[in-house]
């Protein structure tokens, strides 16, 4: 069971959520369980139920938990949908969002190039499996893409290869087989010219402009997972971001 420690420099509420945060992490509270009724948990804690309930909220703030009214409290089960929402964000000139078919070309698992290594926190040489994907928008190849990630988080790996696609979406595929929980990414945005190998891949002239896209993905114990470098041809689509 875990306990609040004293002393501890962090609000309350804070120590609160991590505390919850490590029961899903760690697999005590699976994805789709309800959690103890907010009274329990509180006295369990012993905390206020303000206290309990600004920790709630912050988790699901990031998406680990959803209230179901009249329900209850429960473990988030992440949809491919839902992982879209959240880390998807292209869109066609006429600004509606669009759904990706993706297609796996390759998995390779060798040593950590130094880029991967320091966006992944890796000791120099350690293991990743690389992931080449194409993905289709609206029916055309739109994104060329490498995805990095460490093998000791990943044992096992096994992905479909093209042309039979992902069932689901690849982090709905880290959660269900893996339990990496993926809740925040940080991006980088570029300029780059379309390879022959990916002029090739998307039907664009060698040259051409494309919107160059470096996310490292953490999962909710706050360690970088994954590492995904995507080339995007936006002659008929565009990168969106709204900002609140």
């Amino acid at each position: 069971m875990n306990e609040l420690r004293r002393p501890d420099a962090r609000p309350l509420y804070v120590q609160v959520e991590a505390i919850l945060n490590e029961r899903i992490v760690s697999g005590e509270w699976k994805s789709g369980q309800a959690i103890p009724a907010e009274p329990e948990l509180a006295a369990e804690l012993g905390v206020s139920a303000g206290t309990l309930r600004r920790a709630l909220a912050r988790l699901e703030q990031r998406h680990l938990i959803e209230r179901r009214q009249g329900r209850g409290t429960y473990v988030s089960q992440q949809t491919s949908q839902q992982a879209l929402g959240l880390f998807f964000r292209v869109r066609n000139f006429a600004g509606k969002p669009v759904r990706p078919e993706s297609f796996i070309t390759g998995v390779t698992t060798g040593p950590a190039t130094p880029e991967e290594a320091a966006r992944l926190r890796l000791s120099p040489g350690e293991a990743v499996h690389r992931i080449d994907r194409r993905r289709h928008l609206e029916g055309e190849p739109r994104i060329a893409e490498r995805i990095a990630l460490p093998a000791a988080l990943f044992p096992g790996l096994s992905l479909p290869l093209a042309p039979k696609q992902l069932g689901a979406e690849i982090y709905v595929h880290y959660r269900n087989a893996h339990g990496i929980i993926v809740v925040s990414a940080e991006e980088d945005l570029s300029a780059a010219s379309a390879t022959e190998e990916e002029a090739a891949l998307l039907g664009c002239p060698v040259g051409a402009p494309l919107l160059l896209i470096e996310r490292v993905t953490f999962d909710a114990a706050g360690r970088p997972v994954e590492l995904r470098v995507s080339r995007l041809d936006t002659r008929a689509h565009r990168y969106a971001v709204e900002i609140v």
